[in-house]
């Protein structure tokens, strides 16, 4: 098939490329490189499978192909609040134009939601049917609100135009590629611990997530992708939930580091837990993690340690 993947010069998007052409696939990657970057997707550029466009999905475009992953958005606070009116254009403006692209040569359309749907929940694990506690007009609103108007659209658009659509909610994902600077809560300890400097805790550190490896995470999305009988929501995620403390703990021992731990005050609605019900996930498409989070934080921490110093 011909698949477009926007945001494709990402973290997530740039695994999911590598993986499409792996399988033998077309890929255009389309990236504005807000976020993004060309050395995520430096092995693919002379490759005859796969073509980059740099442009931003809040302008109209156009291409032909068979299916759409709308990856385009940032995707860690430090990113999505640096300018929080381009994140929710991005959100908003940016499932238009993909949808609408859809509809016109009828290609089948990912979204790639968020576990921020969920706000601060209530209830754990988040089940799909769980509509959320989240702030509409927060710093984090940006993102949470803007990913919950894609989700909108993406049902108006299957149930006023047939457009064939899949909706995953993501949690937290990690592996190669990350950011140093992201303000992801595992590329910020990490590189903290290697280089033996303090390591800081917004809050107690007793808030829990869920981390899931991302090769497990992109055979998950092109599972949902592929299967016939469900649009969505879906939860793709792990359920191996820690607190931040531990984490931050489990990363130190990991990295053999001397990084001491210290707290300031919390982040505003920084969610006390994240941990997805993956009930549907199983028997829809036979999927869970199957990295253990203690076996993909070693391996990432070897590969950082590999990277050239900056």
């Amino acid at each position: 098939m011909k698949v477009l993947v926007t945001g494709g010069a990402g973290f997530l998007g740039s695994h999911l490329c590598a993986r499409l052409i792996d399988q033998g696939h077309e890929v255009i990657c389309l990236d504005n490189f807000f976020t993004g970057t060309k050395r995520n997707i430096e092995q693919l550029l002379d490759c005859k499978n796969f073509e980059l466009l740099r442009h931003d999905v809040i302008d109209p475009f156009k291409v032909e192909v068979d299916q759409i992953y709308n990856l385009a958005c940032p995707a860690s606070p430090v990113q999505y609040q640096t300018n929080p009116i381009k994140t929710i254009k991005t959100s908003v403006m940016g499932a238009i134009n993909c949808l609408g692209l859809a509809k016109r040569v009828k290609a089948r359309i990912f979204q790639a939601s968020t576990s921020e749907i969920y706000g601060d929940p209530l209830e754990t694990p988040q089940t799909e049917q769980y509509w959320g506690n989240a702030n509409p007009i927060g710093q984090r609103a940006c993102y949470d609100e803007g990913k919950r108007c894609a989700e909108t659209l993406f049902f108006d658009y299957y149930r006023q135009n047939g457009v064939d659509i899949r909706v995953a909610r993501i949690f937290n994902t990690y592996g190669p590629r990350m950011l140093s600077n992201d303000g992801r809560v595992i590329s910020n300890f990490m590189y903290k611990a290697i280089k033996n400097e303090p390591i800081k805790i917004y809050g107690s550190g007793s808030q829990t997530r869920s981390f899931c490896h991302v090769n497990d995470m992109i055979d998950g999305m092109i599972a949902f992708m592929n299967q016939e009988k469900h649009v969505g929501p879906l939860n793709l995620g792990s359920e191996e939930e820690l607190s931040i403390k531990q984490l931050a703990e489990l990363i130190i021992e990991l990295s053999n580091s001397h990084s001491e731990i210290y707290f300031e005050s919390p982040l505003e609605d920084d969610p006390n837990q994240r941990k997805p019900d993956l009930a549907l996930a199983r028997s829809l498409i036979n999927w869970a993690p199957k990295i253990l989070l203690k076996e993909g934080l070693s391996s990432l921490i070897e590969t950082i340690k590999k990277q050239p110093r900056k």
